[in-house]
This record gives structure tokens, sequence and C-alpha cells, in this order.
């Protein structure tokens, strides 16, 4: 007998193609159960805000090819460890950012988030100096062997570095994935992945056998500013998922702080910018302790806006051409969703038929590619 129902439907509601993570809320948060929910008629959703007459229909034929306690057995055949939205183990910093995974998959110590120090994260590119690796190694020991924990994305370089630093420093560490538990990403960093596994905790969107997919990895940065209070930026260049994952931090109202270098360096131009835009600077490891001992909680006022109006985001835009772009089908889907007039995330999901953190993943690769815009409200124009 499956004891958790509203588990088994939350998990349904999440393979229905076309549904975002921002409609999935409101449709719990109008009947209180998404088990409800799933028995509703098209009436019955249509008069919630945002579901419109396509998209119930569209509900209405996925539904029809979903059985949800069958999805939900053979499910935790490959995937037995995994919180929903609404659980109370589910990470409640995440809750604070606006399109939090409505699923996610664990491996390891999932009691981490009851300490009591703010977890950081250590961000920036795979190919860097000897300067960078230095500094985040070294960064990340210091901040382990003072009580923190360190978020990164296990990837190679600046992330690698960080989870050797923490761990070396007898430190907790989490690793947030672009793919399923299933795979190591790089693959030579399957030991590492395992290390962290046992002493840490690894985190994930993507369901057993999901591959390290292009779109996933901004996806990804998300995850990684909604759990930390801040973010390093050791070493990025001016084109980097470093800088999307700040830009995150920034919008969810996170410190970003970043190693300054000289300009000579274009493996952390990125960084400079940041600095430019109103990062604070990482001059000593004290000074950062210190900095990191005060950061004030979420209520207590907006932060200076890296991005604001006034200055222009982080990408290339005197790239752009009129041409039409060369993408792949995926990108394209999401591309051709998108208006000149702003476009709601969850109408792009909806057009896209793609499931919410790929197509977040894919419209932060567009922007930095500079060729769409996110607008306030988590709207899109090109």
């Amino acid at each position: 007998m499956i004891e958790d129902k509203e588990k088994i439907y939350w998990l349904a509601w999440s393979k229905i193609k076309g549904i975002g993570v921002v409609s999935l809320k409101k449709i719990y948060e109008h009947f209180g159960s998404l088990q409800d929910a799933w028995h509703k008629s098209t009436e019955e959703l249509i008069i919630i805000d945002g579901i419109g007459k396509k998209l119930c229909n569209l509900i209405k034929d996925e539904k029809q090819k979903i059985d949800p306690d069958k999805l939900y057995l053979k499910h935790l055949e490959k995937n037995p460890n995994f919180w929903t939205l609404n659980e109370p183990e589910y990470p409640q910093i995440l809750l604070e950012i606006p399109s939090p995974p409505a699923i996610l998959y664990y491996q390891g110590e999932k009691k981490l988030f009851e300490n009591i120090n703010p977890l950081i994260g250590i961000v920036g590119t795979r190919k860097p100096t000897e300067h960078g690796r230095k500094w985040t190694y070294n960064i990340s020991k210091i901040l382990a062997e003072n009580g923190f924990t360190v978020v990164s994305g296990l990837a190679e370089g600046i992330d690698t570095m960080a989870h050797r630093g923490c761990l070396d420093g007898g430190g907790k560490t989490i690793a947030v994935l672009g793919n399923g538990l299933d795979r190591a990403y790089p693959s030579h960093n399957r030991q590492l992945m395992s290390e962290i596994a046992e002493k840490g905790l690894i985190l994930t969107e993507y369901d057993y056998g999901s591959q390290p997919e292009r779109g996933n990895f901004p996806a990804r940065n998300r995850i990684v500013a909604g759990l930390c209070r801040a973010i390093l930026v050791m070493e990025a260049p001016e084109k980097s998922g470093a800088l999307i994952t700040a830009r995150y931090a920034n919008e969810f109202n996170r410190d970003v702080y970043t190693l300054p270098n000289t300009p000579d360096n274009l493996k952390a131009r990125g960084c400079l910018r940041l600095i430019h835009h109103g990062a604070e600077v990482i001059i000593t490891p004290e000074e950062l302790l210190s900095s990191l001992g005060v950061i004030p909680s979420l209520n207590e006022g907006q932060q200076l806006s890296l991005f604001s109006s006034s200055s222009p985001p982080i990408t290339n835009n005197a790239k752009k051409t009129k041409e039409e772009p060369i993408l792949s089908s995926t990108f394209r889907l999401v591309y051709e969703a998108i208006e000149i007039n702003p476009t709601p995330f969850d109408v792009i999901v909806e057009k896209s038929s793609l499931n919410s953190g790929e197509v977040s993943g894919i419209l932060l690769q567009l922007e930095l590619d500079g060729l769409i815009t996110q607008l306030p409200g988590m709207t899109y124009s090109k």
C-alpha cells in the first residue's frame, strides 16, 4: 500500500509537459492538495489565474497517459530518495526563490540544512589559472574549518577545488548536479562525487539516467544560488556560467563576492565586471570571514543591484545581428516561444512543452548569448 499519496501526485504533476513550477504552486495553493487537484475538472482548473483553456486541455490529455501510483512505484526503483516541494524536509531556503524545483533528488547527509551557519556557494571557470585554483582551495578549506558548508556544482576547475578544499578542511560540502545521481560529470570526478556522497550531500532536479545536457547547467546554477546566503565567484571570464549564478544570487537577494585579478587575465574579466557592478571584493580570508559573519537576513532590506536598470546585463550584446540565430532543436523551441512583448515564464514552458527546469536553463543560456532579455516578474523578451 502506498501511504504518501500527496508525494505521489507531486511527482505525477511534475511529469505533465507544459506545467511550470509557478503554475504548479498556484494549483497547489488553490486546492490545498495536488491529489485533489488531479481529480478536478477542466472547468474547476480554468478559474486559477494563469491556467488558460489551452493549458487545461493539455493537462487533461497528459493526465490520461499517467497512472500516478504506477508512476511512483516505477520511479522509486531508481530514484528512492527525493523531496517534493510541499515536504518539511525540502530545503526551506529554496522556497524563497521564485522557481524552486518541484522535485529534488538527494544522496548523502540530508540533515546538512540544519547547520546554523549559512551555506556559501563557490563557483567559477572550468579552466582556472593557478591563482584561481590556489585561492579557491584555500578559502574553501578555511570556510570549512570555520563551520561553513560549501556549495558548488562538481564541475571541472573551480568547483572541484571548492569541494576538495572543503573536504580537506574537515567540512561538509554540497554538490548540485546538472544530471542524474547515477552519473559523475566530468567522469574523472567520480571519486570526488563518492566522497561527497559519504561526507556531504549531492542534489539534483534530474532523475536517474538524465544526461548532462547543455541547458541543465544554467538551471542548476539557480539552485546553487538559491541554497546559499552568499556566492563567491573566484575566477570567471565575461561569458561564464558563474556569472549566471551571480545574477541569480542578486535576484534572490544573496550577497556576491568575487576575487580580483589583473585585466590582462581573460579568465577573470567576469570578476572585474562583477566588481564594477557592486560585488564585494575578496581581499583576505580573514576579512571575508568577518564579512560572512554579519550577512543580513533576507528581510533586512535589499542590497545594491549588480544588474540595475542603469547598468546593462553582463552579456556580449555587441555580437547581436539581425540574422536568425543558429540553435539546436530544443533551444529553438524555447526561443520561438518568446515574443517581442514580455512573455511570462510559464507561457514559455507551455508553448515549448519542456519541463520548467530545462526551460530555465535554456533561457539563461539564450540571455548569456545576447538573444533574449529577462524582465521583471519572470518575463522574457527577444
